[in-house]
């Protein structure tokens, strides 16, 4: 059963976790955006347009290049989400097969939900660091914000493959 297209389709209802996952990233996500709006007028014309990896802000742009981050969270919650929804599609082990199938499609689109909503997060933050600077309300997160992002992206990757081993 190596063929994807031949994998069954199981309706497996979201977990308590993903509902979870889910009020979290995307309260983060459009919580950024509102807040946005809300600072947009008050915003200089200059604001944070790159970090390096200290944290330190090595490149001001305009203030419309903050509309870049509500826009690539965007694009990845359409694309997880439809990854979320779709775990025939994902690519699986050898042993998986019938028996299986409905333990390795959950651990796989709890794997997507949890890095979607990551994702939704870290660029809130990213955003609101951008626009505390800017407004001068603090020196932003520092450098500790990029190790933390890392650290908090690879976790749900690597929780991941621990559950997936365990199926068998």
């Amino acid at each position: 059963m190596s063929n994807s297209w031949e994998r069954p389709k199981i309706n497996i209802k979201k977990t308590k976790n993903e509902w979870i996952w889910d009020i979290i990233g995307y309260s983060f996500y459009f919580g950024s955006i509102i807040f946005l709006i809300a600072v947009w007028n008050r915003l200089p014309e200059e604001v944070p347009g790159h970090f390096n990896a200290s944290g330190e802000v090595d490149r001001w742009g305009s203030k419309w290049e903050l509309l870049i981050l509500p826009g690539i969270g965007a694009f990845i919650l359409l694309f997880l989400q439809t990854l979320e929804k779709f775990p025939q599609f994902h690519n699986y082990p050898h042993r998986f097969n019938q028996s299986n199938a409905k333990q390795f499609y959950l651990n796989s689109r709890k794997l997507m939900n949890q890095l979607k909503n990551t994702c939704l997060i870290v660029f809130a933050l990213i955003l609101f660091e951008s626009i505390s600077i800017a407004l001068e309300w603090g020196n932003g997160f520092g450098k500790w914000f990029l190790p933390i992002a890392v650290i908090c992206t690879i976790i749900p990757i690597v929780t991941g493959i621990m559950r997936q081993k365990k199926i068998k």
